[in-house]
């Protein structure tokens, strides 16, 4: 699959020397280079490309305002390139699949590619596989019914409901309403924003009773539930925190920053 790409400098040697370091990757095709913000809006909506390596600092419109003038439409994968550390926070915010610091470094910029050609291919994964439900529904109304079936079986395979016995109580915990949990031995503290209750389990087998379309791993001895998450925050050496729906902060390690991925389509 060819990633088509835009660069968007106000400057013209870091776009030279961005289309010097993608050179030896052959599914990157370039096919517009922008030098404003302005400019790029108009490429973007006109090319329609996979990706675009955005400048955030430019005169007028900055690299943040180009993914607000862009949002109407199906956007691309944005990765912010920048001379400033400052605005890491806020690139992650505004959904980009990386922040690369100027000068770009090689190694980061491989792994910032195949970042983008996992997330390519989980979208076109998805997109699929509506356009075959859609074709179903049209052509074979039965098989549609089969697959919708299959989807409910399953979506109802995992736990809806957690029974928790806990000071001498036996609590209802609806899954939905789970945040967090945390491993300690064979004990998991399961949290639910308001309240924490204590369950007698190991991380495998409580791993195997929740949905791991919702449910995820993000540190080893915690689960989140991506649901509940409403902000990214970077961190050092390649680690991040995810902020919750109560305010709790959990530490995302750097073996599960794929984890990560899922706030930046």
């Amino acid at each position: 699959m060819t990633i088509r790409t835009i660069l968007v400098d106000d400057e013209k040697l870091a776009i030279q020397g961005l289309q010097l370091r993608l050179e030896p990757f052959e599914d990157v095709e370039i096919i517009a280079t922008c030098q404003n913000g302005r400019e790029a809006i108009r490429a973007i909506k006109t090319e329609k490309p996979d990706l675009v390596f955005l400048d955030i600092q430019m005169p007028g419109f900055d690299g943040f305002s180009v993914v607000q003038g862009v949002m109407e439409i199906d956007p691309p994968l944005f990765v912010f390139v920048t001379a400033f550390q400052e605005h890491a926070i806020r690139a992650f915010e505004a959904n980009a699949v990386n922040y690369l610091m100027k000068p770009v470094d090689e190694d980061k910029l491989a792994d910032t590619i195949e970042r983008v050609r996992q997330r390519l291919a989980e979208k076109k994964s998805t997109e699929e596989a509506e356009k075959l439900k859609s074709v179903l529904s049209e052509v074979a109304p039965e098989a549609a019914e089969e697959l919708a079936a299959e989807d409910a079986e399953t979506a109802s395979r995992y736990e809806k409901l957690i029974n928790v016995k806990d000071r001498g109580q036996i609590f209802r915990v609806e899954t939905d309403t789970i945040e967090h949990i945390e491993a300690a031995g064979d004990y998991m503290c399961i949290y639910t924003g308001d309240n924490s209750l204590i369950l007698r389990e190991t991380m495998k087998d409580l791993e195997r009773r929740l949905d791991p379309r919702k449910f995820q791993r993000v540190h080893r001895s915690t689960i989140v539930n991506l649901d509940q998450v409403r902000q990214v925050k970077p961190h050092t050496n390649g680690e991040c925190f995810l902020v919750l729906d109560s305010g709790a902060e959990v530490k995302v390690s750097r073996s599960y920053r794929d984890v990560v991925a899922r706030f930046v389509h």
